[in-house]
């Protein structure tokens, strides 16, 4: 996937979760951009803590940024449009990014002066309060917070949000408040006017009632997809088009494919958001640049691309090492090791034939699609689902890749020999980019050496995760990838891998319905101590290695150039992405 759909790392089980701090990634080199030429390395990068924070950290202002002015206009250069903006359809990291300054929930992540990450209360006056060993959770709706026509932000709409989850045309987002309500399984959602019974409204106070412990489930309501929604405002399939915001923007204009700006909304109140700081007038998003496109005006650093940053677009594969060779310019790169693992989930329900699955993986040629990406610099090569800095990793390499990185053909054509399926046809989707252009052709020519037939399909950008997250998409294989929803190993394997969570718009993409799978995953969240619920995710990671259910592909090290008057590009833990919503325009 050119953007994984979440990127956070895995802690531990869920019993881990109810300590007030849990791991998250951070660099192993310089995450803010210097002249240095050391290349981080995802193997051996440091961890960092994310603490709960207590109900004065969850007050606002947000901390201000040294030497931060107010006013001007930040602009951006990306690839493509946001497929949703409504929160309930959010769970790609470019959405998730773009829509920090317009959209809250009830938690969020809130960034310190180092880079360091709390979880706080952003529209909730804390982090939550657990009772009942964590199958009860409330939260209580602050005071004075406003939607962008200046009526009040209420309880009402807070119930809204979760109860319009359950509708039918929300079909892309996370699933995980869906799963763990009580009585989910049968209830549809709010617009017959039934209520959910195990959501509770008492005064400003939602309480949610699960149907299992959930420590961790403060974490859970820091995803986007949480992100509360104006009942009243809410025009259903619609509001994916346009958001009513409760952030310190709103849209001011979109053109689909185009543009998208935000203006200021005028009934925000900083001293209700612990995490904005709002110093912009105005961003203005645009649309259909490829990277090298952006990376060359970036380098030019003319006009108002000295106030351009970008969501999505890094460094260009072909200016990475003019780029980072250049002291000068790498003083303008964000360079972040990401927890990010980059894979190609094989179609269990196509390719059924396990010897054609592991003849997929020991053809893969890891080397020269880490060459087209840019080198060493930008990625390292993966064998495991799990990447090198979630807890839990364990390393093996069950096809070859570290001793042949560039693949092995004649051993998978002898699989596929062996399995009578030597010129099997497989139909590979990507998105239409110039780099995954060239990636295809190698992966194209890496398998039919092998004794593959390849077809390769491009799939529109900005529409990639809704073609290949239908059941029936007509496809073999195609590119994803996946960070941890919050710190637990359930945000990775239940979402990716359990049957349970098979479906349209869903993100077991593999179609995986393995039972000792399953119950695998089911057993690891149970599992309270956290040594060795860590070894149960990494032993879970090489169970479906061994059942080749995917290729990985590459664990991802970020370099972002931008403009050099846009102040303060710092990397967001929480969301591990840039931090849109901390940026200034340098006067």
């Amino acid at each position: 996937m050119s953007f994984s759909r979440r990127n956070f790392m895995i802690a531990t089980g869920v019993a881990a979760a109810s300590t007030t701090v849990l791991s998250a990634c951070s660099s192993g080199g310089d995450s803010k951009g210097s002249g240095g030429n050391q290349v981080p390395s995802v193997t051996g990068s440091k961890a960092v803590n994310i603490a709960v924070g207590t109900k004065a950290d969850s007050a606002g202002p947000a901390p201000e940024v040294k030497g931060a002015v107010k006013g001007g206009t930040i602009y951006s250069l990306d690839q493509f449009d946001m497929d949703h903006l409504d929160p309930a359809q959010i769970y790609v990291s470019t959405e998730i990014c773009i829509t920090s300054p317009i959209l809250r929930g009830l938690t969020g992540y809130k960034i310190d002066a180092n880079g360091g990450c709390t979880l706080v209360g952003d529209a909730a006056t804390d982090a939550g309060t657990m009772k009942n060993g964590g199958k009860t959770w409330s939260f209580t709706l602050k005071d004075g917070m406003k939607w962008e026509d200046g009526s009040d932000v209420t309880i009402d709409d807070v119930r809204h949000t979760f109860e319009r989850l359950f509708a039918d045309f929300v079909t892309e987002g996370p699933r995980y408040v869906q799963q763990f309500l009580a009585g989910g399984d049968k209830y549809k959602g709010p617009y017959e006017g039934k209520h959910l019974d195990s959501i509770d409204v008492s005064g400003n106070t939602i309480t949610f009632h699960l149907n299992e412990a959930r420590a961790d489930f403060n974490f859970t309501l820091a995803e986007r997809g949480y992100s509360l929604v104006s009942k009243k405002h809410d025009t259903k399939q619609k509001y994916d088009k346009r958001p009513f915001s409760c952030g310190p923007y709103k849209i001011g204009d979109r053109q689909i494919g185009k543009s998208m700006t935000y203006v200021r909304n005028e009934h925000w109140d900083a001293k209700t958001d612990p995490i904005r700081n709002a110093y912009p007038d105005k961003y203005v998003f645009q649309f259909g640049f490829e990277l090298v496109a952006s990376t060359d005006r970036y380098i030019a650093d003319q006009g108002n691309d000295q106030y351009t940053m970008s969501v999505f677009n890094e460094v260009a594969p072909e200016r990475i090492a003019q780029v980072l060779t250049n002291p000068k310019l790498k003083q303008r790169v964000l360079t972040q090791v990401d927890t990010v693992t980059y894979y190609w989930p094989i179609n269990m329900t196509r390719v059924k034939d396990l010897k054609v699955r592991q003849a997929i993986n020991w053809a893969w040629p890891h080397q020269q699609l880490q060459t087209i990406r840019g080198g060493k610099a930008t990625s390292e090569l993966a064998t495991t689902i799990l990447s090198p800095v979630t807890p839990g990793y364990q390393k093996f390499d069950l096809y070859g890749t570290d001793k042949k990185p560039g693949g092995d053909p004649a051993k998978a054509k002898a699989l596929l020999k062996e399995a009578g399926k030597l010129g099997t046809k497989l139909v590979i989707a990507y998105q239409h980019s110039d780099n995954s252009v060239k990636q295809a052709v190698a992966i194209k020519n890496a398998l039919e050496a092998a004794g593959f037939q390849v077809v390769n399909k491009q799939v529109d950008k900005s529409t990639f995760y809704t073609q290949i997250g239908k059941i029936d998409n007509g496809y073999d294989l195609f590119a994803a990838g996946w960070s941890p929803d919050w710190p637990g190993g359930y945000s990775v394997f239940f979402p990716c891998w359990d049957g349970k969570n098979i479906g349209d718009g869903r993100s077991n993409y593999a179609q995986l319905n393995d039972p000792g799978v399953n119950k695998a995953i089911d057993a690891a969240s149970k599992i309270a101590d956290p040594e060795k619920a860590n070894k149960a995710w990494g032993d879970i990671d090489r169970q479906i290695m061994e059942l080749a259910a995917v290729v990985p592909d590459y664990h991802s090290i970020r370099n972002w150039l931008h403009g050099s008057k846009v102040g303060n590009v710092i990397f967001d833990p929480g969301n591990t992405c840039i931090a849109v919503h901390k940026v200034y325009a340098m006067k």
